[in-house]
């Protein structure tokens, strides 16, 4: 959720020309992680909520693909603190996911 209002914010001073462009993309992905994460948390079963962390994750990628251009733009100024949150909930979901392969495996 963190990552989400930082995004939020990072893009409030974007130009113009990029509300409905790069800045709706950003903000669009970076909901949709923790809204992938929610959904998949609130369904049945391990296998459904692994699905939405690789959506969630497919989303992270994206942010941080639209970050790099965004600063390579010069329209991110501190894409340190994005990218920083951006590598810690690669960790985070990676880590959910290893724990449901890893439980999935000693059922078997």
């Amino acid at each position: 959720m963190q990552l989400a209002l930082n995004v939020y914010e990072a893009t409030r001073d974007f130009p113009a020309e990029e509300r409905f462009g790069l800045v709706s993309q950003m903000r669009r992905a970076a909901v949709s992680i923790p809204s992938n994460i929610a959904e998949g948390a609130g369904r049945d079963g391990r296998k459904e909520f692994a699905h939405f962390l690789g959506m969630a994750r497919g989303s992270l990628s994206e942010l941080e693909t639209q970050c790099m251009l965004a600063y390579r733009l010069g329209f991110l100024r501190d894409q340190q603190l994005v990218s920083e949150q951006i590598s810690r909930t690669f960790r985070l979901i990676g880590g959910l996911q290893n724990k449901l392969r890893n439980d999935q495996k000693q059922k078997a």
